[in-house]
C-alpha cells in the first residue's frame, strides 16, 4: 500500500508540472554560448565549423543553421588490403541526403526518403508523399552549447567513433568471424578531420576485435584479433535545386549507355510513369552556348594518386586523358583534364575527383565509383580505385605466352611483357574513369571491333609465320566510336531551337545507323546474349575461341623453363603456366552462350526496333557444341613436359591461390589441371538457366528450320563424345579421358538433383544419368572395369536414394585458380556441388538452403 501511494504521488506531481504555465515551472539549466564553450579549443572554419582538442581527443561540431539539406558520405581512408573481404583504401560507402533538426536537447541527423517524392508545387501534395513513407534518423547529437541566433554546438565524437561503414557486417558476411568495435582502442584521427567552405570531414581510427578471426583477416592484418581501420564522415554542401547555380538533370534512356538514378514521383500526370529515371553525369556547361565547340564554364578535372609509381603513373595519365577527345567531339574544348594530385590535397576531399592506386594482398577488381546527388543524378565527385597487382598479372600473362627468358633479361627499352602490361593499364584507366563519367559497361562493343573502352578486352595474341606469339597489338589505344557517341548523348547540348528530347532521340538514331549496339551487365549476367561476352576480341564468338585455342596450343608447345627469370626457383614455372593453360576459359564461356542463346535489342515503343528475341541458328549452336567438346580432348588438355614432371616448390615458395590444386600432396598433380579446365567447360553446359532455354527453345521458336537442338540431344552428344568414343591408347591420354568423364558425370547428376533447376531439366539430366549408368554397367570390362563400375554404382545411388548421405558420387572439389581479376565466376550445379562438398554438405539433401 505504501508503494502504491508513493507511485500515485509521483504521478500527481508530474501531472501538476505539466499543467503549470511555463513561468511557474522549474527553470532549465542554461547552456553556455558556443564562443564560451569553445574558447580553449582549436577552431577549423568551414561548412560546419569544427572545434577540437587533439590532446584530450575532443571534437565538437558547430551547426550554424538547421533544416537545410546537405550530403552525408561515408568512406574508408585506410583499408584492410584483402580483395576477397572488400574493405579497400578509398572505398566509398553510403551516400545520403540529410539535414539537422533540433529536438529538445538533441540535434537529430535526419535522412528524408528520396525514393518517393512529389515534384508538385503544392506543398500539401509534397507533404502527403513525405508522410506516407518512412524517413530515417541516423544519429542524435547531444547539444552542449547554443547561441541566441540558433547556432548550436554538438559533441561529435560518439558520431565519429562508430562503425558507419559496416565493417563488422562485412567481416561477418565474408566469413571472417564475429568482430565488435572496441571503443577503448578507437580514437579521433585528426589528420582526416578538417573543414572546408563546401565540406566538413571527420575521421575516426576504429579497432575491431575478435577472439577467432578468419583466415583472410589473418593473412593481411598486423594483429588479426585487433583490426584497426579508419572511417571518414563527410558533410558536403549540395547545389541548389533551382535558380542560379542549379543543375539541369537529363532524362535517362536505356539505349544511351549511362547509369541512372530512379525514384517514384507521385505527382506525375496520369498516363505518365510514376517511376522517374535521371542520367548520372558530371555538370558540364558551355561558356558560349551558341558555339558548336566551346570551352566549358568549369572543366572536369581528375587527379591521379601521387603515390603511383612510374612507369604506371604515366600510363594511367595517358589512358585517362583519352576522354578529352570524346568531349571535344561533344562540343567542349579542353573540358577534361587529368593532373597529379598535389601533395597538400586530400584524395577523399569532395573537391577532388581522383584516380587512386590501391594495394591489396591479392589481385582483384578495379572500380569507378562516384558521389552522386540523389536528387538530380549530378556527379559531385568521381573516385577511381585501381588495384596495383593487375599490372603485374598482365605481365605474368605475357611471360606465359612468350616464355622469354632463354637469354638475357629484357631491358626497359625492349620488354614486351611490360609493354603489354602498360597498354592494359592505360585501357583500364580509361575504363574506370568512364564509369565515373557516368558510363556503364558495353559488352557488345567488341562485336564491332575495338569500339569502346567500356568493354572487357582480352589481350589480343596472334601467331607469326614461325608459330611464335605476338603481343604487338594486345590492347587498343584511345577511346572508340561508341565512347564518343555515348559522351555526345550524355554531355552534348541541343542545337539552337532544338528540344532536348529531340536531341537525345537523334543521338540514339545516329548510334543505330552506325551499327553501335549497347548491351550491359544485366545482358551479360543472364548468359543469353552471345554478343555480351567478356574478355574477348572480335564479332564471331566461335572464331575467337578457335583463335584462342590456336594461340594456347602454340604457346604450350613452346612452353619451357624459359618462362621463369634466371635466379628464381624452377618450380615457379607454374605461376606462368596456369593462366596460359586456362587462357581459353572466357572464350569457352562465350561459345557456351550460343547454346540456347537469344539475341535482342533494347527497344523503345515507336523507335522502329524489333522487340522480339531471335534464337541463335541451329547450325551455329551445333558448331558451338562441337568446338566446346574439342576442348575436352586429351590433345587439348595434355601438359607440356616441363609441367607434367614439375618438382614440388621449395621452402618459402608455398603454393598460393594462383597455383594448380592438387590431390597428390606436395607433389604436382599432373591431372588436376585437366580436371579444372574440363569443369570450366562442363559447368557452362549444365547451367540451370541455359539448360532450361535449351529444353524450351524448340517450343519457343517452332518456326525455326532446321529444328533447334533439344536439351536431351545435347546431353546425349556430350556423353557420347566423353564416354563412348574409343579410349586413347596412351596411358596419359587415357587418364585425362577418365578425368573428364568424371567431371561430366558429376555435373550431370548434380543437375538432376538441383532443386532450383526446372523440372524438365532435372528430368532430362536424370534420364541421361540413368542411360549412362545402364551403359556403364553393360560395358564395365577390361581396363575400364573399375572406373565404369564405380560411376555406374554412384549414379544409381544418387538417383535411387537422393536423400541419403551416401548418395554423393562426386569427388572432393578442386578450386580453380582465379581467372578474372577477382577470381573465377563459377556457376552451375557442378560448381555449387564442389562448394557444398568443401563445406561438408550433403549432395542429396534437397533444400532451398543449397546456396553457392
Amino acid at each position: 500500500m505504501r508503494r502504491f501511494a508513493a507511485v500515485l504521488a509521483a504521478v500527481l506531481h508530474v501531472a501538476v508540472l505539466l499543467v503549470l504555465p511555463a513561468s511557474a515551472q522549474p527553470p532549465a539549466t542554461a547552456l553556455p554560448t558556443v564562443a564560451a564553450f569553445t574558447a580553449a579549443l582549436a577552431h577549423d572554419d568551414g561548412l560546419f565549423p569544427l572545434h577540437h582538442d587533439a590532446r584530450r581527443g575532443l571534437l565538437y561540431l558547430e551547426v550554424p543553421r538547421t533544416g537545410e539539406d546537405f550530403l552525408y558520405q561515408v568512406s574508408l581512408p585506410a583499408g584492410l588490403g584483402s580483395n576477397d573481404i572488400g574493405l579497400d583504401r578509398g572505398q566509398l560507402g553510403e551516400t545520403t541526403v540529410v539535414r539537422f533538426e533540433r529536438a529538445g536537447g538533441r540535434l537529430l541527423l535526419v535522412a528524408p526518403n528520396l525514393a518517393f517524392r512529389a515534384s508538385s508545387a503544392n506543398a500539401a501534395e509534397r507533404r502527403a508523399v513525405r508522410d506516407a513513407f518512412a524517413e530515417g534518423v541516423l544519429f542524435a547529437f547531444p547539444i552542449v552549447a547554443e547561441d541566441a541566433g540558433g547556432a548550436v554546438l554538438v559533441d561529435a565524437l560518439p558520431f565519429v567513433l562508430r562503425d558507419a561503414h559496416g565493417v563488422v557486417q562485412t567481416l561477418q558476411r565474408t566469413g571472417q568471424g564475429a568482430f565488435s568495435l572496441d571503443a577503448a582502442r578507437s580514437s579521433l584521427w585528426m589528420e582526416g578531420t578538417k573543414s572546408f567552405p563546401k565540406n566538413t570531414e571527420m575521421e575516426g581510427r576504429l579497432t575491431f576485435a575478435s577472439a577467432n578471426p578468419g583466415a583472410l583477416v589473418r593473412s593481411v592484418a598486423a594483429d588479426a584479433q585487433a583490426v584497426t581501420l579508419r572511417e571518414r564522415h563527410s558533410f558536403v554542401e549540395l547545389p541548389p535545386l533551382s535558380g542560379p547555380g542549379s543543375y539541369a538533370p537529363r532524362r535517362y534512356d536505356p539505349r544511351g549507355g549511362f547509369f541512372s538514378i530512379a525514384f517514384a514521383d507521385y505527382s506525375a500526370p496520369l498516363g505518365s510513369p510514376v517511376q522517374q529515371r535521371l542520367l548520372v553525369r558530371h555538370r558540364l556547361e558551355k561558356r558560349d552556348p551558341s558555339a558548336a565547340v566551346s570551352e566549358p564554364v568549369e572543366p572536369i578535372v581528375y587527379y591521379l594518386d601521387n603515390g603511383t609509381p612510374e612507369p604506371v603513373r604515366s600510363a594511367l595519365l595517358d589512358g585517362a586523358r583519352w576522354w578529352n577527345g570524346a568531349f571535344e567531339a561533344a562540343g567542349f574544348r579542353d573540358a577534361f583534364r587529368v593532373e597529379v594530385l598535389p601533395d597538400t590535397a586530400d584524395a577523399l576531399d569532395v573537391r577532388y575527383t581522383v584516380i587512386q592506386w590501391v594495394h591489396r594482398s591479392t589481385r582483384g577488381w578495379s572500380y569507378g565509383a562516384s558521389v552522386v546527388d540523389p536528387r538530380t543524378g549530378e556527379i559531385l565527385k568521381g573516385h577511381v580505385s585501381l588495384g596495383s597487382l593487375r599490372v603485374r598479372q598482365d605481365y605474368l600473362l605475357a611471360e606465359g605466352l612468350l616464355a622469354p627468358y632463354s637469354g638475357a633479361l629484357p631491358t626497359a627499352a625492349a620488354d614486351p611483357m611490360a609493354a603489354m602490361a602498360l597498354a592494359r593499364i592505360r585501357q583500364l584507366s580509361a575504363h574506370e574513369v568512364g564509369h565515373t563519367l557516368g558510363l556503364a559497361h558495353n559488352f557488345a562493343a567488341s562485336t564491332r571491333g575495338r569500339t569502346s573502352v567500356m568493354d572487357y578486352p582480352a589481350p589480343l595474341a596472334t601467331l607469326r609465320a614461325d608459330g611464335s606469339v605476338s603481343l604487338d597489338s594486345a590492347y587498343a589505344v584511345g577511346i572508340g566510336t561508341w565512347d564518343r557517341a555515348a559522351v555526345r548523348f550524355g554531355y552534348g547540348t541541343p542545337a539552337a531551337g532544338q528540344a532536348e528530347d529531340a536531341y537525345l532521340t537523334a543521338e540514339v538514331a545516329a548510334m543505330r545507323r552506325a551499327g553501335l549496339v549497347y548491351l550491359s551487365d544485366r545482358d551479360h549476367s543472364g548468359g543469353v546474349e552471345p554478343r555480351t561476352v567478356q574478355w574477348d576480341n572480335g564479332a564471331d564468338v566461335l572464331s575467337g575461341l578457335r583463335a584462342d585455342l590456336a594461340v594456347r596450343r602454340a604457346a604450350l608447345d613452346r612452353f619451357s623453363d624459359a618462362a621463369v627469370r634466371w635466379g628464381q626457383p624452377a618450380a615457379m614455372v607454374e605461376e606462368a603456366f596456369v593462366p596460359l593453360y586456362l587462357r581459353h576459359r572466357y572464350a569457352v564461356a562465350g561459345a557456351a552462350r550460343l547454346l540456347g542463346g537469344q539475341s535482342y535489342e533494347t527497344a523503345i515503343r515507336g523507335d522502329g526496333t524489333d522487340a522480339r528475341t531471335r534464337p541463335v541458328a541451329a547450325s551455329t549452336q551445333r558448331a558451338a557444341l562441337a568446338l566446346l567438346l574439342s576442348t575436352l580432348t586429351p590433345d587439348a588438355l595434355r601438359l607440356p613436359d616441363v609441367v607434367r614432371r614439375l618438382a614440388p616448390r621449395p621452402p618459402g615458395f608455398e603454393p598460393t591461390r594462383e597455383s594448380v590444386p592438387t590431390r597428390t600432396g606436395v607433389a604436382f598433380d599432373a591431372f588436376a589441371p585437366a580436371e579444372v579446365a574440363a569443369a570450366l567447360v562442363v559447368d557452362e553446359l549444365v547451367r540451370p538457366d541455359r539448360a532450361a532455354r535449351l529444353a524450351a527453345q524448340r517450343a519457343t521458336f517452332p518456326e525455326t528450320t532446321p529444328a533447334l537442338p533439344a536439351l536431351a540431344d545435347v546431353y546425349a552428344e556430350v556423353t557420347r563424345a566423353l564416354w563412348k568414343a574409343p579410349m586413347p591408347v596412351s596411358v596419359e591420354d587415357a587418364q585425362i579421358r577418365r578425368t573428364v568423364q568424371g567431371v561430366w558425370t558429376d555435373a550431370l547428376v548434380a543437375l538432376a538433383l538441383d532443386p532450383r533447376a526446372a523440372p524438365t531439366v532435372r528430368a532430362v539430366a536424370a534420364d541421361e544419368s540413368d542411360r549412362l549408368a545402364a551403359w556403364l554397367t553393360a560395358t564395365a570390362t577390361g581396363a575400364e572395369r573399375a572406373h565404369r563400375r564405380y560411376y555406374a554404382s554412384a549414379l544409381r545411388r544418387a538417383l535411387d536414394r537422393p536423400l541419403a548421405p551416401s548418395s554423393a558420387p562426386l569427388a572432393s572439389p578442386l578450386t580453380p585458380p582465379p581467372g578474372a581479376p577477382i577470381g573465377s565466376a563459377e556457376d552451375g550445379p557442378a560448381a555449387r556441388h564442389r562448394a557444398r562438398v568443401a563445406a561438408g554438405a550433403d549432395l542429396g539433401a534437397e533444400t532451398d538452403r543449397d546456396t553457392p
